[in-house]
């Protein structure tokens, strides 16, 4: 007689979940370290032009952006329809684009300063009269690195 006894049918093993957490874990650092978060939240209307000539910024990092457009449905009961500049999470006059100029330059490092990019959100709608003073605002502050931001097309219709 043997000793070995062939025994009935195996179920399958149970499946291993020791390294789940470890992959979890792995997974949420990883979408944490790779989102970007929204740095302003944008208080105008903000559909910008599209042309077919279009260059993208190298360092995004040293760029500073000025929304200009009338406001969004929500607030337009409390700030009216006429266009509107924001700088950050604000809105602001021309009067306060020199001391925004000042605070962008100082949050960055000395080297930095003189390669920041200012770059102008125009909303494709409003008139170039307040794009044309935001310009001489930041001229007189000597912020003198502009852009105007776009969305590329192949083709411009009328």
């Amino acid at each position: 007689m043997s000793k070995f006894r062939k025994k009935g049918k195996k179920g399958q093993p149970a499946v291993n979940t020791a390294a789940l957490p470890d992959i979890v874990f792995m997974l949420l650092f990883f979408f944490m370290v790779t989102t970007v978060m929204r740095e302003t939240s944008l208080k105008v209307e903000n559909k910008t032009p599209k042309a077919t000539e279009v260059a993208k910024l190298e360092q995004k990092s040293l760029v500073a952006y000025i929304y200009i457009g009338k406001p969004i449905k929500k607030l337009q009961a409390a700030f009216g329809t006429a266009p509107r500049i924001q700088l950050n999470d604000a809105f602001k006059t021309l009067e306060d684009i020199a001391l925004f100029v000042e605070m962008e330059k100082d949050a960055r490092d000395q080297v930095e300063r003189n390669k920041i990019t200012w770059s102008l959100k125009v909303d494709e709608k409003t008139k170039m009269g307040i794009v044309t003073d935001v310009k001489q605002k930041l001229r007189k502050a000597n912020a003198l690195k502009l852009n105007y931001s776009t969305k590329k097309t192949d083709k411009i219709s009328n």
